[in-house]
């Protein structure tokens, strides 16, 4: 059974959120305010952490902030009641997986967790269903989840995972910032390519030698990205 995090300092969100995710067959732990959130989440292997932003003690960008500085790769949607561009794309920066603005149904909440969990499901292949992806350095196990860079494994989040991942079968193709967004978020979010970005920014900090010139992962001016195995890597 998987379990979730619900932290909102509103009751009656809380009781809605748990109600329906119980009825999804989820386990549902619950917090009130950022610093019992905090620890919680750094004690228990949370599959989901459902996080309000506006929280008693410690907000969410804190408690986001903070869990990704300690290597904690749990999906984090974020709900907020501010419908302001520059709060959602922070949360993303901060390196949360997803968005809610409030108010929602919590039927899209688990709709968008179901999204999440697609992204990670193994792809299977007809020759061999334990295939793994070589790039230059880069090994990738699409049925362990796992990345490694000569040897090192990286820790991604599953979103970078995902986006790595969609790349990496497409690999040293051109792919636009909105086939980005369609092909790994997996609904609509017209007009919100400048997430492609964010993720594609976090993700370059964790593959390349030098994320301000990247190898890999490259900008094709006009169009968007590819994924590519450098000539020369650099060390």
């Amino acid at each position: 059974m998987k379990q979730v995090l619900v932290v909102d300092d509103e009751p009656s969100i809380v009781t809605l959120l748990t109600y329906n995710l119980k009825k999804e067959h989820y386990q549902v732990t619950t917090a009130n305010d950022g610093a019992t959130a905090l620890q919680l989440a750094l004690a228990t292997k949370f599959d989901f952490i459902l996080l309000d932003l506006m929280l008693p003690q410690m907000d969410g960008m804190e408690v986001t902030r903070r869990l990704r500085q300690e290597k904690v790769t749990t999906p984090i949607i974020m709900l907020t009641a501010k419908d302001a561009e520059f709060d959602k794309i922070v949360g993303l920066e901060l390196g949360a997986d997803d968005y809610l603005t409030k108010p929602f149904s919590p039927r899209e909440v688990i709709a968008r967790m179901k999204a999440i969990s697609r992204r990670l499901q193994p792809v299977t292949s007809s020759v061999n269903e334990n295939e793994q992806i070589q790039i230059g350095a880069l090994k990738i196990s699409p049925t362990e989840y796992t990345v490694f860079r000569n040897g090192q494994q990286l820790q991604l989040t599953p979103r970078e995972y995902a986006l790595l991942l969609y790349l990496a079968q497409r690999q040293n193709r051109v792919l636009s910032r909105e086939q980005l967004l369609n092909g790994v978020w997996g609904y609509d979010y017209a007009g919100q390519t400048r997430m492609v970005d964010i993720q594609i920014s976090h993700l370059r900090d964790k593959i390349e030698v030098d994320p301000k010139q990247p190898q890999y992962l490259v900008t094709v001016r006009g169009f968007g990205y590819k994924l590519e195995a450098p000539q020369h890597e650099a060390d």
